[in-house]
């Protein structure tokens, strides 16, 4: 992994003048007739994008999102029924260092991206720009929906966990009531309306409450992992290794097939490291920051959430008690079992006040997404209130209430029952089939003609980037698998993914191919730019082909990136066309 830095685009130094920028440009490439900007504003303009946000965000403020989003207290509580409750301790122990693994190797390549291309349309843009004129506009489009259909279960999903925690806490404190269904959707709902109005503030405000909120987060991640085996009420407090790390199969498939549907946890959990993407426009110094920010959320993310898993396995006494608890949910279920009533609420409200900051977070990048994409007419008719910045607060103010109405019809769902698990399987199955499109692209096509941003791996970029893909296509048809099967499987114990995410996917790409290819075309470019022909990385220019600024035709005739068919053609030169052009050497 690498960071390289020059001063490419950047005001001139004094007082007032703003820290050195990590440019994206190679030396002296910079776009004509902006040099009078930031090195992240021409970045922006070279994409093809107007400077429309603050950049109020650092790497560290990007992370505090990400890591918010991600919420591993909350997202583990939330989802013990998919990894304890399919394949008992060992999805907890070695399930998770098994996965984690890829899921490093996933957030690695994302990061590269993220530093060639840091624009809030994340891997939407990088598909467009790395399949090229020709596939660009279809891989953007399933990319993107994906993208935005796991943006807009991650705040409802979160919420409704959040909200059984807090019904579960009022059963402990009071034994003889029980959560009925309507009550969690208008509490779910209620935090929903919360988090929009939070998510509608400033910038700055935003990121503000976000840093908080993740020293929250990280202080009750530490104060749980010290009050659990400290306080536990178990005798012996351990169970031996020989059980923490051993199958305890609650499925009707066979053990192995129980460990790869237990991933689903995982996965969900692992999946916020691409908020400082969608972030990117709002983030100083984005191409290094932005790609920091990632690797230090699912850095940070993989150890911690290893100890707090571990420590359940060792201490958890009873998986089928806290699975199929009247409480409702599991990990409150857990702590009632494991330690004394006040502990177990002192810790479960440490949980739920880390859920709100983590659906707040999902809010937050949600609200980016659907704006990006808004911004390229990816929504249709209804994109052009999406794509508005208000003109107060310069936030997608329109966005994160659609977002939130979306969320909130969502959660309907609750009343199907075990339906309301299908949001959680969606979560993971549309992010990661969304970070994988653009990985694979690259590395199957582009490969080493990928010009790389400030950041990036170096040699290892397409072995990490294969491992991670490779890991995506073995275990996502597993999160369709129902935890019963032949005469044990009924509509309610059904998994209902393949429905709630297949037939929407379904639909826009038969939308794409009856309609939207002929008014959609990928990534658009809203500034007039171009480039200079530049050497990079040891490629020799021998001549600069001009590019028409006002219609933004090269001499090629094409302003799109190259045809993945033609990348594999020899080119000693890098035309002088916009930017998404040039990121393929």
């Amino acid at each position: 992994m690498s960071d390289t830095k020059d001063g490419g685009g950047s005001r001139p130094s004094g007082d007032n003048a703003p820290q050195h920028v990590t440019t994206v440009f190679a030396d002296g490439d910079v776009p004509d007739h902006l040099t009078d900007m930031s090195g992240d504003e021409a970045a922006l303009a070279a994409l093809g994008y107007k400077q429309e946000f603050k950049r109020e965000f650092s790497a560290w403020t990007s992370f505090a999102v990400s890591f918010a989003v991600m919420g591993l207290l909350p997202s583990i509580a939330t989802t013990m029924w998919y990894g304890i409750g399919y394949a008992g301790p060992a999805a907890n122990t070695w399930g998770w260092l098994v996965s984690v693994v890829f899921i490093l190797c996933i957030a690695a390549s994302m990061a590269e991206l993220a530093s060639s291309m840091p624009t809030s349309g994340g891997l939407y843009y990088s598909a467009a720009v790395l399949a090229g004129p020709k596939y660009g506009p279809f891989a953007a489009w399933v990319t993107g929906w994906s993208n935005w259909f796991v943006q807009v279960t991650g705040a409802p999903s979160v919420n409704w966990g959040g909200a059984s925690m807090i019904l579960a806490a009022a059963s402990i404190v009071n034994p003889s009531y029980i959560p009925t269904s309507y009550q969690t959707f208008l509490l779910t709902s209620f935090i929903m309306i919360l988090h929009a109005c939070i998510s509608s503030m400033p910038t700055l405000w935003i990121a503000r409450f976000n840093s908080v909120g993740t020293t929250i987060n990280i202080l009750a991640l530490i104060a749980t992992i010290i009050i659990i085996p400290t306080t536990t009420n178990n005798v012996p407090k351990f169970q031996p290794s020989s059980v923490a790390w051993s199958i305890e199969n609650f499925t009707d498939w066979p053990d192995g097939v129980a460990v790869l549907m237990s991933f689903l946890s995982i996965c969900w959990t692992m999946s916020g490291y691409d908020a400082p993407f969608h972030l990117a426009e709002e983030c100083s110094n984005a191409a290094v920051a932005s790609p920091r920010a990632i690797i230090m959320t699912a850095a940070s993310g993989s150890v911690f959430g290893f100890i707090l898993n571990t420590l359940i396995a060792y201490t958890i006494t009873d998986i089928k008690a806290v699975i199929d608890t009247d409480l409702g949910q599991p990990w409150a279920a857990y702590l009632v079992q494991v330690l004394p009533q006040k502990a177990a609420l002192t810790v479960l409200a440490l949980t739920i006040v880390c859920a709100f900051s983590m659906g707040q977070g999902c809010m937050v990048a949600a609200s980016r997404v659907c704006f990006a994409y808004a911004r390229d007419d990816c929504f249709g008719v209804i994109s052009k209130p999406l794509k508005r910045v208000n003109k107060y607060t310069k936030t997608p103010v329109n966005a994160v209430w659609f977002n939130t109405f979306v969320g909130i019809l969502l959660l309907l769902l609750i009343f199907g029952g075990t339906a309301i698990s299908a949001i959680f399987s969606i979560g993971a199955i549309a992010a990661f089939v969304a970070f994988s499109i653009p990985i694979f692209i690259k590395i199957a096509f582009v490969r080493n003609k990928f010009r790389r941003g400030p950041w990036h791996l170096g040699p290892f970029s397409l072995p990490i980037g294969a491992l991670g893909v490779a890991f995506v296509l073995v275990i996502l048809p597993f999160f369709n698998f129902p935890q019963a099967n032949g005469a044990n499987l009924t509509p309610q114990n059904m998994n209902w993914t393949s429905l709630v995410y297949g037939a929407p996917m379904l639909f826009v790409i038969i939308w794409f191919f009856v309609d939207a290819h002929k008014w959609f075309k990928g990534p658009k470019i809203n500034i007039a730019h171009h480039m200079h022909g530049i050497s990079i990385e040891g490629i020799d220019v021998s001549q600069k082909k001009q590019v028409d600024v006002e219609t933004g035709s090269s001499s090629k005739g094409s302003t799109t990136p190259n045809l993945a068919s033609d990348i594999d053609s020899d080119d000693d030169e890098i035309e002088n066309t916009p930017y998404s052009e040039s990121h393929i050497n």
